[in-house]
Order: C-alpha cells, then structure tokens, then sequence
C-alpha cells in the first residue's frame, strides 16, 4: 500500500510517517499543498492523508483538483475543526473520509485500511498458492507449514505478486507499490528482492521471470 502525507507541521507529518512505514507501508510526505497536488498528480497512491489547513494551496483546492483530475486515490481529510459544517464541506469536496485532530493513530490506520480497499477489488485476507500461506492482516507468510522470514519490501512483492492470480507484474509496478520515491529507478533493487524472496521461499521455486513482462506466480 503506497500513502501520501501532506501536511505542514513537520512533526506530525513525520510521526505518521513513520508509524504508516512500522506497518509496512509505503509512504511519501509534502509539507505544503503545492508540492502534495505535484506528487498527488504523478503517482499512483492508495490513500492521500490530506491536512485540510494548509498554507498556499489549501488542502479544499487540492482535494478539488485531485477529484477534477479523476485521480483514483482515496482522500482521507484532517483537521483541526471537528464541527458538523466542517465534516459536510470536507465531504461535498470529494473527500472519501474526515477525521478531526487530535486522533488516535488505530483510528487513523483503520480508516486508512478502509479506504485501500475501497481503492481496489477486495482482496482475501489470507493469500494462498500450492502451499505457500500469506495471511496479510497478521503479516505472516508460511511455505509448507514453515514460517518465512520476509523483510517488509519482500513481503511487500509477494503479496502483489499472490494478489495478481497468475497475472505478471512488471518492476515498474513493484517498485510503484512496495518502494517510496525515494527508491531509485534505475537500480537492480526490485530484481535483489526477488532474489532474496526466491531464496527464502526455497524449492520447488514458484516465482517466473516473464521476459519484457516482469514477474508472476
């Protein structure tokens, strides 16, 4: 799952980056409106964590944009004002949920858990093939009864590629979902993670490389 933050107080932006990053997400920040809409406008993200009080491009302008541009991901609103009105405005923009500050961070993960599977066609709990087990709320993945060891971006690219039922999923996809801007394109590290989740999955080996196409189960 792949969240943008936009929000201005740093401190805050960085506490929920870092508690979305523990759940193994992955997840970009703007700290001003105009630099949220630029990366809102180019990638593909899940959920936007949208702070409504923003300074220069105010978070009702980029909600407006984002939903005029037909952009697919999921608005979550925040804001200091809790009123009724508030919660109205914030929702006829095209917000998809509206959640007042201060909050509880559970609530904040919930509603952002809702919202990608809005995103998306609903997708099983428990992930299955032959006998490997993924069970994605646990964040436990087994081979033939045995317990996998899987780093966040290795469980990340098996639970794409079991959730694609045997379609191939190119790098770029993998490294747009699993991985933040910061990783880089043009290095080989979609293909070492593949590598190193071959390795741990063991045999008989179940991941394809499909030429100029990327990967599938």
């Amino acid at each position: 799952m792949r969240i943008l933050v936009i929000e201005d107080d740093a401190e805050m932006a960085e506490t929920v980056a870092v508690g979305l990053r523990r759940a193994r997400m992955a997840v970009d920040v703007a700290l001003d409106g105009s630099s949220g809409l630029e990366r809102a406008m180019v990638n593909d993200y899940d959920v936007i964590v949208l702070d409504r009080d923003l300074p220069g491009v105010h978070g009702d302008d980029v909600c407006a944009h984002l939903v005029s541009a037909g952009r697919g991901s999921r608005v979550l609103m925040l804001t200091a004002a809790a009123t009724s009105d508030d919660l109205v405005d914030g929702l006829n923009l095209g917000a998809d949920d509206y959640l007042p500050k201060p909050f509880d961070f559970p609530v904040l993960m919930a509603r952002i858990g809702a919202l990608a599977r809005r995103a998306h066609p609903a997708v099983p709990p428990v992930l299955r093939h032959g006998d490997i087990e993924l069970d994605v709320a646990q964040r436990r993945a087994r081979r033939d009864g045995r317990t996998l060891d899987l780093a966040p971006k290795e469980f990340g690219v098996l639970e794409l590629l079991l959730a694609a039922n045997g379609r191939a999923v190119s790098a770029e996809e993998l490294l747009e979902k699993v991985w933040d801007e910061s990783a880089d394109p043009f290095t080989k590290t979609v293909k070492v993670t593949i590598s190193r989740l071959r390795a741990k999955l063991g045999d008989p080996p179940v991941i394809e490389t499909v030429a100029k196409s990327g990967y599938r189960i």
